[in-house]
């Protein structure tokens, strides 16, 4: 039986949560993809970030990218959360887990669901430095 929860949130991500949402006695392997704040960009100091979508089909995108990973790989489990709204250093804002019975399955599904999650859901970035700000993503 497959397990799946992807979601957008203006919440605190929970990464035990996600990983026990997923877990099942038929997995030895977990792996754990957890992105966070970084306090800077290059050459600039940043103070924070806001992330804004378009949340019904940065949704519909991210169901996608699980039920690509799902048929290309034998995973039995997938989350992935992403975060909306301000962000302070430090605070998580994309957690993915995959479970499954070996760990090959388990790399290779969450490396490719984080990288087609930044290249294909509308989610985009705004940086707030000191002294400015500038979005990241293209925004449409």
């Amino acid at each position: 039986m497959m397990k799946r929860d992807v979601a957008l949130t203006y919440e605190p991500i929970n990464t035990v949560d996600l990983s026990e949402k997923v877990a099942a006695p038929s997995c030895g392997g977990e792996v754990s993809f957890v992105g966070a704040v970084r306090d800077h960009t290059g050459d600039k100091q940043v103070t924070h970030l806001f992330y804004e979508s378009y949340e019904p089909m940065a949704l519909k995108e991210l169901n996608k990218i699980v039920d690509a990973a799902f048929d290309k790989w034998d995973i039995q489990g997938c989350a992935v959360h992403h975060r909306l709204g301000e962000l302070k250093i430090g605070e998580i804002a994309v957690a993915i887990v995959v479970t499954a019975p070996h760990r090959a399955a388990c790399f290779e599904a969450c490396r490719f669901i984080i990288e087609t999650l930044k290249k294909d859901v509308p989610i985009w970035k705004k940086e707030y430095f000191e002294g400015g700000e500038e979005w990241i993503s293209p925004r449409p």
